[in-house]
């Protein structure tokens, strides 16, 4: 089992530990651009080419899409007690309370632990907190906005939407489309790790001990929450492990860039961010230990 857990967290700590060297040895990496890159090319040719070919009932898929959103939804009604608890001001800790690392962390943990089966269950929760993250979130960390009009101009919405009518319609893509989109979605889940490593080696950290309190707060929270919506829903097991896994993982890089925007303690986040990272290394071997 050891051998077995190392296996998955090792490819983790190596593409993150790679991007933090990379920096914290002056080397340049445009951390805007590959976070485009990821986001507008990489996420959607993920998507379709884990789902377009997944072994994934669309009624699993739906519900697993539900479970995640009421997990979300379930977690900010969760940060006024959370804000309580650590005083602080509840619109600091919500964002973070909402949306963890499913994306450049949890990704690569479910596709090492679960293979390609659990991977299709793993896109699918990342890229419903994605569409919350970036239309709710981005609402939120600003004075105004247009969730519709995020959404339009997201384009793994759109992934979403096609790798849907292919599983509801049972259809394959065309052998040279199916290709060339595998090979694009190769370069996603490396840089997302190599960019968690660059985000890290780039906050400037200050209180420890409340970022521990936070995570020590969230992480129990989210896991028990994941398994009760889960299994109120019905999902099969595989699925309702890897939200739990999912929902688990620490705080989002992303949450501390809008807490840079909204100028809401972008300091206390970063700590957040930082410390739910660490914590992940101790913790996640133990959850994998209980949901493998």
């Amino acid at each position: 089992m050891l051998a077995e857990l190392f296996a998955v967290m090792a490819p983790v700590l190596a593409g993150a530990g790679l991007g933090f060297s990379w920096v914290r040895l002056g080397q340049p990496y445009p951390v805007e651009f590959v976070t485009r890159l990821v986001f507008n090319i990489g996420t959607p040719a993920l998507v379709i080419a884990s789902l377009s070919s997944a072994e994934i009932e669309a009624g699993n898929f739906g519900r697993t899409m539900l479970a995640t959103a009421l997990v979300i939804c379930t977690m900010a009604a969760m940060t006024w007690p959370l804000a309580r608890l650590l005083r602080k001001e509840w619109r600091v800790l919500l964002a973070p309370a909402m949306y963890p690392n499913t994306g450049n962390m949890g990704l690569p943990v479910v596709l090492y632990a679960f293979g390609s089966a659990g991977f299709a269950y793993g896109i699918t929760v990342m890229v419903t907190v994605s569409l919350f993250q970036f239309t709710l979130g981005s609402i939120m960390a600003s004075s105004g906005g247009n969730p519709l009009r995020t959404l339009i101009r997201t384009p793994t919405v759109y992934a979403i939407l096609l790798s849907l009518v292919l599983l509801l319609t049972n259809t394959a893509l065309p052998l040279w489309l199916a290709n060339s989109v595998d090979l694009i979605s190769g370069f996603t889940v490396p840089l997302m790790l190599i960019t968690l490593g660059v985000s890290l080696a780039s906050i400037q950290v200050r209180s420890l001990r409340s970022g521990i309190g936070f995570s020590l707060l969230r992480i129990p929270v989210a896991a028990m929450l994941a398994w009760g919506i889960g299994a109120l829903l019905g999902l099969p097991p595989l699925a309702q492990s890897i939200l739990v896994l999912q929902m688990s993982m620490p705080v989002a890089v992303f949450n501390y860039l809008f807490a840079q925007k909204a100028r809401r303690e972008p300091e206390y986040v970063a700590s957040l961010v930082f410390c739910s990272t660490l914590l992940a290394l101790l913790y996640l071997p133990l959850l994998l230990a209980w949901l493998m």
